[in-house]
């Protein structure tokens, strides 16, 4: 008889092909379902990383419009200041050339007069 029973409880540990077939095709669908869930964590961080790449865009979107206004305001004072200088330059500077010739003809007067007096 305790060949029986061990033959018996043989038996009834065994299980049959179509069982084990669902036992695994449940494993299957159970790392599938695994794997989506990883999938959809995944596709949630490129979305929050998509996020802040959009928030920061804008923020240096927002940077690069003032420093554009900026530049531009710059400009214009520069080419206001340039034109000031110019009409400065031509003003004054034609000035400066004839007391840049009053004093070279004055200059060389005196040398030729001293020349000439104290030779």
């Amino acid at each position: 008889m305790a060949k029986a029973s061990s033959y018996r409880s043989g038996l009834s540990n065994r299980t049959s092909g179509q069982q084990e077939q669902s036992h695994v095709g449940v494993s299957i669908y159970g790392d599938i379902d695994e794997e989506i869930g990883v999938l959809h964590s995944k596709v949630g961080q490129l979305k929050n990383i998509a996020q802040v790449i959009e928030t920061e865009t804008k923020y240096q979107n927002e940077l690069l419009n003032q420093l554009e206004e900026a530049v531009a305001k710059a400009q214009a004072g520069v080419k206001s200041a340039m034109k000031k200088m110019s009409r400065s330059v031509i003003q004054n500077g034609s000035n400066h050339v004839v007391h840049t010739v009053l004093f070279g003809i004055l200059f060389f007067t005196f040398i030729y007069l001293w020349a000439k007096f104290f030779r």
